[in-house]
This record gives structure tokens, C-alpha cells and sequence, in this order.
């Protein structure tokens, strides 16, 4: 099913700021093959990454604390004032808690008393579903200031003794304060959110959930761990994205050769190369920071777009194609002109 948020109206949904922050332990592959069986260049030439970002303990940062972190930044840049804020989404699975929300406990920290806050739960496409949300309380009038926060603490679902799984991931933030703006101005051209409930299986976890609540014969076994059919996940990665790649440019009377750069997920550099590929795009024309932070899931495009914007890698006028793909199976295509 797919949900199609087409341009129209006189507003359009600007990011003001952009802000990012992940734990200071950066963990190499040589530490990870002390922990599993792998090597660096086992794991280097099948995902691309050579460092990840991690907590050092489970709870030493939260999905909160970081995303406060990252948020902070972003309200800075913008010039804004947490009071200011209209409504407050945060895309990610790692919470703090079960309940409430993260983004009620960012809202808190922040300040941001006149805010509306929730989470949104689409896994590594979270930042652009929430982006998405964001994108439509701003065309509608309903809201004028949005910040928008991807956050995951991803090391606290991990099987830390899976090696196809554990070397993948990393713990971040990254975080957009939205602005309304005119139409015709800069800002997000178009949005659009996908999923494909048949392939649910691909990416999840056993226990932890009503359907299966946690035993302690579960949390031994690392039933309540992230599970990930990886073959699966990637055909269906690059399937998918290049597909909405082409919808999205079409749908705006654009080619690919109107964009400028791509900030895609930073799931696996493999599935970025042959997306480029696919789209006859070079690697060149990407962001790639998979190398340094692993997959950070909802993080991530949030993350990768805030890293290019600061390294002046955007420039007015440029078109900006952003692209994530998570669990569910959820992914999502924008275009964004600077």
C-alpha cells in the first residue's frame, strides 16, 4: 500500500535546521572480530563499514538523550525557540520506555510546552515517515514549526552473537526543525511513504511484544534480539528504492538527471552501489557515511543529510533525492530543493 503526499497547497515544508550526535565509543572491525567470528574484511567488502558508533553500556545514552542532543543543534541552526515548536515526531523502535512515547520525553527536556508529541514506528524509514507527517500538518496550516528526530539505540536489540547481524549497527540521532514556507520557495517538492506487509518477516523480533511477551528462556536465547533474513532484505532494498526513485521523478516532471545528490540510508553500501547502478547514478553523487556510524536505522538519513549540509555539499537550488527502507517491509522517496 502506498500513501502519495502530492504537492498542492500555498505552503511547503522547509528544513530550517539540521542537527546529529552519536556516542563518542567508536567500535573498529577489529574490536568486533574479538566478539564474534569475522575479520575486517569480511565485514568491509559486504557492508562497507569499518567503524560504528556505539553506547558503551546499555544505558549510558538513550533514543532520548540523543535525540535531545541532536535536536538541540537542529533548533540552534534554525533560530528557533522550543516554545515555538508546533508538534514534535520522532521516528524510531528503541524508545526509552514502552511507554509513553520518546518524543513526549524529548518534548519534556526540551522545554517544548505548546508542542504535540509522538513517535513514529517504521524502522530505518522512520526519519522520512516522520518527515512525511511533518510535511503534511505544514501543507494543511495545522502546524508551522515541526521538529522532526530519527533516533535509535539499535545496540539494545542486537544479538551481539550473531555475526551477520551484529557488525551492522550503530547507535545516533539526527534531527530537522520544518518550517512552513511558500510554495514556490524551498523546501520538500514531494514525499512519498510505501509499505509491504507480506515481507514483515524479513526484519523483527521474536519476543518482547503482546503477540509473545519475553521469558526468560527467550532473553537467553536472544529471542527479544533483532532477527534479519539479510539475502531477502537487500533484493527487496534495492528493488524497492530504485522503483520509487523512478515514481517520484516522474511524478514531478524531473529525471534522475535533475538531482544533484542522493542521501539514501546507510544500510549496507552494497545495496547503495547497486541502487546507483540501477539509476545510473555514480557513487560519487551520494553521501556515504556507512564507513564511520554503521546502520543507524531511523538515524540514519537524518544523520547523513545533517553531515552533507555542513560540509556545504548543498547548494541553493540543488535537488536532493533522500531515500530509506526498513523493517515492515517501509520505505520512502523524497525529493527536497535546497
Amino acid at each position: 500500500m502506498t500513501t502519495a503526499l502530492s504537492p498542492s497547497g500555498t505552503l511547503r515544508a522547509r528544513i530550517t535546521g539540521t542537527g546529529a550526535w552519536a556516542p563518542p565509543r567508536s567500535v573498529t572491525n577489529e574490536e568486533m572480530a574479538k566478539i564474534v567470528d569475522t575479520n575486517d574484511e569480511w565485514i568491509v567488502k559486504r557492508t562497507g563499514i569499518k567503524t560504528r558508533r556505539l553506547i558503551a553500556f546499555e544505558g549510558e545514552y538513550t533514543t532520548a538523550d540523543m535525540g535531545e542532543q541532536a535536536a538541540r543543534q537542529a533548533l540552534e541552526a534554525a533560530g528557533v525557540d522550543p516554545l515555538e515548536l508546533d508538534l514534535i515526531i520522532v521516528g524510531t523502535v528503541t524508545p526509552d520506555l514502552r511507554c509513553p512515547s520518546c518524543a513526549v520525553i524529548v518534548q519534556d527536556r526540551l522545554g517544548a510546552k505548546k508542542a504535540v508529541a509522538f513517535d513514529v514506528s517504521a524502522a530505518c524509514a522512520g526519519s522520512l515517515f516522520a518527515l512525511s507527517v511533518a510535511d503534511k500538518f505544514i501543507r494543511s496550516g495545522a502546524a508551522r514549526k515541526v521538529l522532526v528526530i530519527g533516533g535509535e539505540t539499535l545496540s539494545t536489540i542486537t544479538n551481539w552473537q550473531d555475526r551477520n547481524t551484529c557488525v551492522l549497527f550503530g547507535d545516533a540521532a539526527g534531527a530537522f526543525v520544518v518550517e512552513a514556507g511558500p510554495a514556490d520557495g524551498p523546501g520538500l517538492v514531494d514525499v512519498r511513504i510505501y509499505s509491504d506487509g507480506t515481507t514483515w518477516q524479513h526484519i523483527y523480533i521474536p519476543s518482547g511484544g503482546s503477540k509473545r511477551p519475553s521469558t526468560t528462556e527467550d532473553i537467553s536465547e536472544r529471542r527479544d534480539r533483532l532477527v534479519m533474513n539479510g539475502r531477502e532484505v537487500y533484493k527487496f532494498a534495492v528493488r524497492a528504492l530504485v522503483e520509487a526513485s523512478k515514481v517520484i521523478l516522474e511524478k514531478n516532471d524531473l529525471t534522475i538527471k535533475d538531482v544533484n545528490l542522493v542521501v539514501a540510508h546507510q544500510a549496507n553500501l552494497r545495496i547503495i552501489e547497486a541502487i546507483g547502478e540501477r539509476l545510473e547514478v555514480p557513487l560519487t553523487q551520494f553521501v556515504i557515511n556507512i564507513d564511520r556510524y554503521g546502520n543507524t536505522s531511523s538515524a540514519s538519513a537524518l544523520v547523513t543529510f545533517d553531515e552533507a549540509r555542513r560540509a556545504g555539499r548543498m547548494k541553493s537550488g540543488d535537488l536532493v533525492l533522500m531515500l530509506a527502507i526498513g523493517a515492515g517491509m517501509c520505505w520512502s522517496s523524497a525529493l527536497y530543493r535546497v
